[in-house]
């Protein structure tokens, strides 16, 4: 009855959500946008070219594994029990992890899924993998070194490295592991470093062959100055080989970068990021010189690997402004059979210094090398850009090793955009197909960051309208992308909009409304500062060129700022118009897609601009429709007192539709705006002499706050928009029978515009905080909300009963009045800080699935090792394989892995070639048992193992030989030439 009686009052005929049942509105999970929690490590695969980002455990969620490839390529890797992740690192095509429950795990990347796990005893403080190992070594705090089979997914049982410093030292204190680090060249030594010292040690000689202990004597500066008249032992933080392992540098607390021969195990030069040779004595007393911490130190190389340089985060003043990293190009590495000591002291000072400037107020804590497609050399060879994790969590993209300033859109996924930097508004559009498909954005860039994995099978849906996402940034930049509907994507490109440019201003910049046309794709935002930006889809004219044009000031009138488009951008989203309000922040904006524009501001004025112009049509403030309203009830509205001063009103809901107006004979462009105070006032737009006029219709009273305003069609429900079809259809004298539906936070109403009461409904004690008539397709229509207590709610139309309840545990209560539901029955609601949730309410209660995305190619194989040079083995240095480490590591009862075979087998195609070599033929090896194997296996390796040391002991009596026969032959030459002078004197 109340349904008939509701659809009498409304002037709805038809029940439009009678086909949709309670069954219907199940919400599903369908995805997520941006990062749970606060990043706490990266890691970067140049082999398959993928992305991993890994966060910590807070109120938002448990720590996870991001894992990005190319376009939208990825995959989110989840831990049995809630933890936070402290170190990832890419190994084999596998995923491993160090988390705080010193739990270390083993991912498969293929399917998302955890393999293996080994919960360590004590704390991990630093793990090392390398691409061509099937070992992880773990550096305990206590100082131990353990090492876990990748492929046998255990521990070692032969392998454990003691705490060589206090074996050094048994007397020192508080000796604590702090890093770790292989040989870049050879995979025999491994560079621990302790909180009082570095050591290099060595798997053939299974001890500690160098001990790096920093010293600085009394009247030396050291790294600040502090304590000059004693002895001092700065503390070590990080430890770092040279590309060609010819040096090691170490960094201290006191600022001091301590470089080393790692031969000789003396020290070549001890500076600072300013000042060199602090550990001299200098006779002077100076004033103590503090500095950050160092974060990280990474020594970079170009392809060419003797050409490098170190890049160091931290380590400046703490007062310095701006704060940057720092590049210290040292250039090409002396010969260092041939050098001198004071030429290696200058090669340590560097050629030149770069600062790569970071945002005003943060730190780089941590940062991550972009190698082209090496990943040795501690991932740090021939590296294209920079991401840098910085102090306020946020993560910042710059290019290499110039510093500039990398835009991820169309380079990372869009989740990765939610922290370049923190997103400050989200708008959710509903655009039309064909519109969205041609707007794809042709910008200069450089090649693509990450080109791995390749994107999974999903539905296509391709009548729907395109759910696009305006995200605006702390930057002032604004990035826009499709969200999808759980199907294939068409276009997956990503547009970008720089609000700076387009205001012509760097500071002092927020959005605090934005709105994309649905059929034209025009885009306008609203500033703090009280200015409404157009922008329009089109070809820049001044492609590769920066305008000199000058544009004035222009309060309250509208500026066309064409001029002020990128450079760089040669066809996409420009800049059209500027209207300066100034008027207080903007509240309120809307673009229809037949040229018309409405701008609201918080000290309550009104503006109506038709964009063919351009021109101002109306503009008025809130105080006039003061005495124009009509309560929407008898006995509301009446609560304040006849003293009281008015309230302060504002727009915060617009809407342009077409409709016929209570009993107008014709249809007409209407406006309606809806206040915080209730009001919703309703514009006609009627055509004239010189263009169009705004005529204020009426005005309609509510108790509270409008949520949404959505004028649909009477008859079938679909949305009375002005769109470019039916706005034609006016002047042939259609008529479009719409009604008007009104959400506030405690009711609903439909009704006729402009003075209708309509039909309504109380609403709970909860308030709703998004609302929206979306279409269930082929079943009809319903009023979606949201509302305080984390539910989803549905009502019918024009019954306004209740359908359908949900329960949204995964939305942040604290932000749910930032929440969008859109026509396509879609949520967008926070979960935290920088994540976004997709909700779809016509679903089958599917939680959040895993991506179908495949991202490891088995085709891309991993290039091999670098190995010592010729002069390196000359003068001695023992060669050990990955194949040797496996026996020094594993023993030899571990059984051969996979990588194990498949090398072993390599080598004997190098060392034979087919139906080569001294061991089995073919035949027998395939008869030959496990036992036999492994057998023949172990004393292959040792009897290489010890030719190897044979052949050292042959180079040694060789080279003894040989400079025996040069010492005797000029000695001989000498004898001759002192003869010769005899003979020439007396004969």
């Amino acid at each position: 009855m109340s349904t008939f009686l509701r659809g009498k009052q409304t002037g709805i005929q038809n029940d439009l959500s009678a086909s949709i049942r309670p069954e219907l509105f199940t919400p599903d999970d369908q995805a997520r946008y941006g990062i749970n929690s606060q990043i706490s490590c990266l890691a970067y695969d140049p082999v398959q070219s993928l992305l991993a980002i890994g966060t910590g455990e807070s109120k938002f969620g448990p720590g996870k594994i991001y894992v990005f490839g190319q376009r939208r390529v990825q995959k989110v890797l989840v831990p049995p029990r809630s933890t936070s992740f402290l170190h990832i690192q890419f190994s084999m095509n596998r995923l491993v992890s160090i988390d705080s429950r010193n739990e270390l795990s083993v991912w498969d990347l293929d399917t998302g899924g955890r393999v293996g796990s080994q919960v360590v005893a004590g704390h991990v403080v630093s793990m090392v993998t390398d691409p061509m190992l099937d070992w992880a070594f773990l550096g305990m705090a206590g100082g131990e070194v353990m090492a876990y089979d990748l492929d046998r997914l255990s521990l070692s049982r032969m392998f454990r490295l003691p705490n060589f410093w206090t074996e050094k030292e048994p007397d020192a204190r508080g000796v604590s592991l702090v890093c770790m680090s292989l040989h870049p060249r050879d995979v025999g030594k491994l560079l621990i470093g302790y909180s009082h010292g570095a050591v290099i040690y060595s798997f053939k000689q299974n001890k500690a062959v160098q001990f790096l202990h920093y010293t600085v004597p009394p009247g030396a500066p050291g790294g600040n100055g502090i304590g000059g008249d004693k002895l001092r032992h700065p503390r070590l933080s990080h430890a770092v080989w040279h590309p060609s392992g010819t040096f090691v540098v170490t960094a201290h607390d006191d600022g001091s970068l301590v470089f080393w021969d790692s031969k000789e195990g003396k020290v070549v030069l001890a500076r600072t990021l300013t000042q060199f040779k602090v550990d001299h004595p200098d006779g002077q007393s100076g004033q103590p010189t503090y500095s950050e911490p160092y974060t990280k130190l990474a020594w970079c190389c170009k392809e060419n690997c003797d050409d490098s340089g170190l890049l160091v985060a931290g380590g400046q003043p703490p007062d310095a402004s701006p704060r940057s990293m720092t590049f210290i190009d040292f250039g090409v590495t002396p010969v260092y059979a041939t050098a001198t000591w004071s030429s290696l002291a200058d090669y340590c000072r560097g050629k030149r210094q770069n600062e790569l400037p970071l945002p005003t107020g943060a730190q780089a804590v941590d940062f991550l090398l972009i190698p082209r497609c090496s990943p040795h050399f501690g991932g740090a060879q021939d590296p294209i850009a920079i991401i840098s994790l910085l102090s306020s969590g946020e993560l910042l993209t710059m290019s290499f090793p110039s510093g500039y300033p990398i835009s991820p859109a169309n380079q990372l996924h869009p989740s990765t955009f939610f922290v370049q930097p923190f997103i400050n508004m989200v708008n959710v559009s509903s655009l039309e197909r064909p519109r969205w498909l041609s707007m794809m954005e042709k910008r200069d860039q450089g090649e693509p960051l990450l080109k791995g994995g390749a994107e999974g099978p999903r539905p296509r849906k391709r009548f729907e309208e395109r759910t696009i996402i305006q995200a605006a940034q702390a930057d002032s930049t604004i990035r826009i992308w499709d969200s999808g509907h759980a199907d294939e994507i068409e276009n997956g490109q990503q547009l970008q909009v720089d609000l700076t440019r387009a205001l012509g201003r760097f500071d002092d910049i927020e959005v605090t409304a934005m709105r994309m046309a649905g059929g034209t794709g025009e885009f306008i935002v609203g500033t703090r500062t009280g200015e409404a930006v157009v922008f329009r889809w089109g070809a820049n004219r001044l492609y590769g060129k920066e305008s000199t044009k000058q544009i004035d000031p222009n309060p309250m009138g509208l500026t066309d700022i064409s001029s002020r488009a990128e450079p760089s951008l040669k066809e996409g989203l420009l800049p059209s118009m500027l209207y300066e309000m100034m008027q207080g922040p903007v509240t309120a904006v809307q673009i229809s897609n037949v040229g018309f524009v409405a701008v609201g501001s918080e000290l309550g004025f009104l503006s109506l601009i038709d964009l063919r112009g351009p021109a101002i049509i109306y503009q008025a403030p809130m105080t006039e429709f003061a005495r124009q309203e009509k309560r929407s009830s008898f006995f509301k509205g009446h609560n304040r007192s006849s003293s009281a001063p008015p309230a302060k009103e504002w727009p915060v809901v617009i809407e342009f539709g077409v409709m016929t107006l209570d009993e107008d004979k014709y249809s007409s462009i209407c406006c309606f705006v809806g206040t915080n105070l209730g009001k919703v006032i309703t514009f006609k737009l009627l055509p004239g002499n010189n263009g169009y006029t705004a005529q204020l219709a009426g005005v309609v009273a509510f108790d509270d706050k409008i949520i949404s305003l959505n004028p649909i069609e009477a008859e079938t429900g679909k949305p009375a928009a002005a769109t470019g079809q039916t706005v034609a259809g006016l002047r042939e004298g259609r008529h479009v029978n719409g009604v008007l539906v009104a959400v506030t936070e405690k009711e609903i109403r439909i009704f006729r515009p402009a003075h209708s009461k309509g039909a309504s409904k109380e609403l709970d004690d909860i308030l709703c905080h998004a609302a929206c008539v979306a279409e269930l397709e082929l079943q009809g229509y319903a009023i979606i909300g949201v509302f305080g207590d984390r539910t989803a709610r549905a009502f019918s139309i024009p019954g306004l009963k209740e359908i359908g309840k949900a329960d949204l545990s995964m939305i942040d209560a604290s932000r749910i009045n930032n929440t969008t539901v859109t026509e396509t029955g879609d949520i967008f609601a926070w979960t935290g800080p920088s994540e976004l949730a997709v909700i779809h309410v016509w679903g089958a209660g599917r939680g959040l699935q895993q991506s179908p995305d495949t991202l490891i190619n088995p085709k891309l194989a991993c290039p091999p090792r670098p190995t010592i040079s010729n002069i390196q083995w000359i003068s001695g240095t023992q060669y050990i394989s990955p194949l040797d480490l496996d026996l020094l590591v594993g023993g030899p009862d571990r059984p051969p892995s996979k990588r194990m075979l498949d090398a072993a087998a390599a080598e004997r195609r190098a060392a034979g070639g087919v139906g080569g070599g001294t061991g089995p033929s073919a035949s027998s090896r395939s008869q030959e048992g496990w036992g036999d194997y492994l057998t023949r296996q172990l004393n292959e390796r040792t009897e290489k193992l010890n030719i190897m040391g044979d052949s050292m002991d042959n180079l040694q009596e060789q080279s003894q030989g040989w400079a025996d026969d040069v010492n005797k032959f000029i000695s001989k030459q000498k004898r001759n030439m002192i003869v010769g002078s005899m003979k020439s004197k007396f004969f």
